[in-house]
């Protein structure tokens, strides 16, 4: 972008009647809504009734925007656009917009010269003072004070090769011009004239030659290319020999597939029913184990406390109490093993064992009473009698009440896990 275009283009558009002032800084940056606002007021100057898209918002609004105004000039004006240089919307975009300023001022201008010698043969002699008529004269004005600047640079510095120059130019005008010489040049130079003429007919007779063998290899593939079509729609029209065993196979194969998807459907449904119900029997051992841990608990108070109160005579219950451990842990560690196949016997057995425990302890308790009224009065011994029943039967109330947990429940199924040896069994063992 130079000065001059910048200045060229701003005084031309005020001349032609643009409403807004253009400044020389406009263009220092890209600008593109003000050259789309000039190239709109341009194209519509130009012809008031095209209609061009005004939305430049988005990049493809802009690039359609410009091939409009480029196509519109191009076929209208015959102007031609570098397109580039108009989406660029700096200095290079002024010097495409100067192209159609520089028509519509000069049709103006010449539109006002005619106006003028109009007015000159009707005798008019009113002065009129127009500015836009002295713009082409000052632009004429600057571009020859460049030249003649220019033209001014360049002439002296040849002036100052000059005493170099007028030596050599003095020696080749002294020299007597050769007849011999010169005829010398000319025949090398016709000759290699001749040689150039000779090595580009050489080159016509090649691309003759070379153009009928090729002509010929195209006839060739045509043939080559028709004989394969034939082959083509010939294979086309013949159904293959295991077409139908082939179509017959692929039914079948997608009857096996669809019972192979229900399979593993049905596979994959099983397989998580049964991850459910292991997570059941999961919880349920746990809550039996609990149960369990809670009436041996209660049994081991219940052992303390009649080893306290019967001394000698709880000793043979408590042998058997304890060898009953040992062997009751050896069959949790037999059930493990089985983990499903005993688990209702089991429990049974437990309920019955405990039941009978309860029963040894209730007759080992009666017959410490029986001892223990030989010893003390007769008024004495019913008072006795009487806390001891009351406390016998309070120890069966709390007995049953422990048996309540684990037999509330008979229609619970079994557990899945392996039960745990109990502290005590370990410590027999």
């Amino acid at each position: 972008m130079s000065f001059r275009d910048l200045r060229s283009f701003t005084e031309m558009m005020r001349a032609l009647g643009y409403p807004r002032l253009i400044s020389m800084e406009n263009f220092r940056a890209p600008n593109f809504p003000l050259v789309a606002e000039i190239l709109i007021w341009l194209v519509k100057r130009y012809e008031p009734q095209m209609d061009i898209p005004s939305d430049v918002d988005t990049e493809s609004d802009r690039v359609f925007f410009i091939k409009a105004v480029a196509q519109f000039m191009a076929t209208k004006a015959h102007i031609k656009l570098n397109l580039k240089r108009l989406y660029q919307a700096d200095g290079y975009a002024v010097k495409e917009m100067l192209k159609i300023t520089s028509v519509l001022y000069n049709a103006m201008k010449t539109k006002q010269n005619a106006d003028d010698d109009q007015n000159l043969d009707e005798g008019s002699s009113k002065f009129k003072f127009d500015l836009g008529s002295k713009i082409a004269d000052l632009k004429a004005a600057r571009q020859l004070g460049s030249e003649i600047t220019a033209m001014g640079a360049s002439l002296y510095d040849l002036l100052g090769h000059e005493e170099d120059l007028r030596e050599s130019r003095t020696a080749a005008i002294a020299r007597p011009l050769e007849i011999a010489e010169t005829e010398r040049a000319l025949r090398a130079a016709i000759k290699d004239v001749m040689e150039n003429v000779q090595k580009t007919k050489e080159q016509l007779n090649n691309i003759s030659s070379d153009e009928a063998s090729l002509e010929a290899k195209i006839e060739k593939k045509k043939q080559e290319l028709e004989r394969n079509q034939k082959r083509l729609q010939t294979l086309q029209s013949v159904r293959p020999a295991f077409m139908e065993e082939y179509e017959k196979i692929e039914e079948e194969l997608q009857k096996q597939y669809e019972t192979y998807v229900e399979k593993f459907r049905n596979l994959s449904f099983l397989e998580q029913q049964l991850e459910d119900h292991h997570r059941v029997e999961q919880e349920r051992f746990e809550e039996a184990e609990n149960s369990i841990r809670m009436m041996q608990n209660k049994l081991r108070e219940e052992d303390r406390r009649l080893m306290k109160n019967g001394g000698m005579c709880m000793l043979p219950v408590k042998q058997w109490t304890l060898s009953f451990s040992k062997y009751f842990n050896c069959f949790l560690c037999w059930w493990s093993c089985t983990k499903y196949l005993f688990l209702y016997v089991f429990r049974c057995v437990y309920i019955m064992s405990v039941i009978m425990c309860i029963a040894i302890r209730a007759v080992c308790h009666c017959l410490q009473s029986e001892d223990s009224e030989i010893d003390v009065d007769d008024d004495d011994d019913d008072d006795d009698d009487d806390e001891e029943e009351d406390e016998a039967n309070e120890d069966l109330d709390e007995d049953n009440d422990s048996l309540d947990g684990p037999a509330a429940n008979p229609t619970r199924p079994g557990r899945s896990l392996h039960p745990q040896i109990l502290e005590e069994s370990d410590n027999d063992f």
